[in-house]
């Protein structure tokens, strides 16, 4: 199924230094490569894009673009551009000869909802329309939005003047080739020249089926603070339903932070996790300096290690480069990183005086990290539908937080039994849980 992405207009209200809208960047990519970004990953690629203000430009960055995702992007130029929008909706009518999706170049949208609208069955001489029914929702601009009224799943009208009206028109389409009829049919009768006033035609004719959006996540960037709201949503969107009350609470709000100024520069998620890696060994290093300055100073340094470690996978997820080897170097490193703090305090703890017991306090400790740490995916994908999601969850963020308090509180020894129990005790309640469950 092809793909139909209007990115004609000036966008004067977003437009920044000079560079046109659809190329304005949202944290470190240009609003159009999300967009592109996002569908590919809902499975098309094959793409029409309309231009207009400042075309040569985005085409040019298109091709670029079309190159490094291995797909197939065409320009399709709009010179009435001023106009409606509608006007670049007809541009692409001659190359559109099946039912297609359509899309705006400035709306950001969930993969999931693409991946329902292609499975849906196309409006025979007529368009879907996903609408949203959360019309109080914080990332919608009412003054601005296109609202839609509704009659069961059929579309009555569309307009932003209106006073009655059930859901939000999200600029989502899958469209057929009586859009462009019902385009040519409404500036024939002097009706308009913009998208929605085609889909005004259709649905005056019964022939417009709302899709409901659900609770997927879009937002249209019209102006500079749909901007900000939009990436403040992306960014909150990365927080994960698994992450551990240490996450939740310290790591995640930080690591956050750093993402957002990462972005700015050419760092790669790799890079980031051997940076994560690198000041993990730093940490246990300082743990054999065998001086209490030492031990605090290595738990400090794993702590910023454990809230670095989570900015690979923001990145990862925020620039579209999530990769397998990537998970796998992350997860690798982070087995390698647990081992060396935890060797390195109970070395600390034996040079510091303490007994041949905390050598069985620091192999069960590496023990009961290494089985919750290998248990945790395949835990979390066996127990996902079974198991509240936001249980209190043990993992990697409350064993450094652990090490951290034994070091800066210098009581190391407690800090290993500490962790040898409550791994252990976890790993045995995941054992107990899945065999009472499954």
């Amino acid at each position: 199924m092809k793909c139909l992405i209007i990115a004609a207009g000036r966008g004067e209200r977003l437009k920044q230094k000079g560079i046109p809208k659809p190329l304005v960047p949202i944290l470190g990519i240009p609003l159009i490569a999300r967009v592109i970004h996002t569908a590919v990953r809902a499975g098309v690629d094959d793409f029409l894009v309309v231009t207009g203000y400042e075309g040569e430009r985005i085409r040019s960055y298109l091709t670029s673009l079309a190159d490094e995702l291995g797909i197939r992007i065409t320009c399709v130029k709009n010179s009435d551009w001023r106009r409606g929008n509608g006007w670049s909706v007809l541009r692409a009518a001659d190359l559109l000869k099946d039912p297609f999706l359509l899309l705006m170049a400035d709306h950001l949208v969930d993969e999931r909802t693409l991946e329902r609208l292609k499975r849906e069955k196309p409006e025979k001489d007529g368009v879907k329309l996903v609408v949203d029914r959360r019309v109080h929702h914080p990332l919608i601009d009412l003054r601005d939005a296109m609202k839609v009224r509704l009659d069961g799943d059929r579309v009555l009208q569309v307009g932003k003047d209106l006073k009655d009206y059930d859901a939000i028109d999200t600029g989502i389409f899958l469209g057929t080739p009586a859009l462009f009829e019902a385009i040519r049919e409404s500036i024939m009768a002097g009706k308009g020249d913009t998208l929605s006033d085609g889909i005004q035609v259709l649905a005056g004719k019964g022939k417009v089926t709302a899709v409901e959006m659900g609770d997927d996540f879009w937002i249209d960037v019209d102006d500079v603070f749909g901007l900000q709201r939009a990436e403040r949503a992306l960014l909150n969107r990365l927080r994960k339903s698994t992450d551990g009350p240490v996450s939740k609470a310290l790591n995640r709000p930080l690591s956050l932070r750093l993402t957002r100024q990462l972005i700015r520069y050419q760092v790669t998620p790799s890079q980031i996790t051997l940076v994560s890696f690198l000041l993990s060994l730093m940490a246990s290093c300082l743990f054999l300096v065998c001086r209490p300055w030492a031990l605090v100073a290595g738990g400090i340094l794993a702590q910023v290690a454990s809230i670095v470690d989570g900015c690979d996978g923001e990145v990862a997820r925020l620039t579209f480069r999530e990769s397998e080897s990537g998970k796998w170097l992350d997860a690798v490193l982070d087995r390698y990183a647990d081992g060396l703090l935890i060797a390195g305090m109970t070395l600390y703890t034996l040079c510091a005086g303490g007994t041949k017991g905390v050598l069985a306090a620091g192999f069960l400790a590496l023990v009961g990290s290494f089985v919750v740490s290998y248990t945790a995916d395949k835990y979390d994908a066996m127990m996902k539908d079974k198991i509240v999601s936001n249980r209190f969850r043990i993992g990697r963020d409350v064993r450094i937080f652990i090490l951290f308090l034994g070091a800066v509180f210098l009581v190391p020894a407690w800090s290993l039994w500490a962790l040898a129990v409550l791994m252990n005790l976890e790993a045995l309640r995941r054992i107990f849980v899945a065999t009472r469950k499954t």
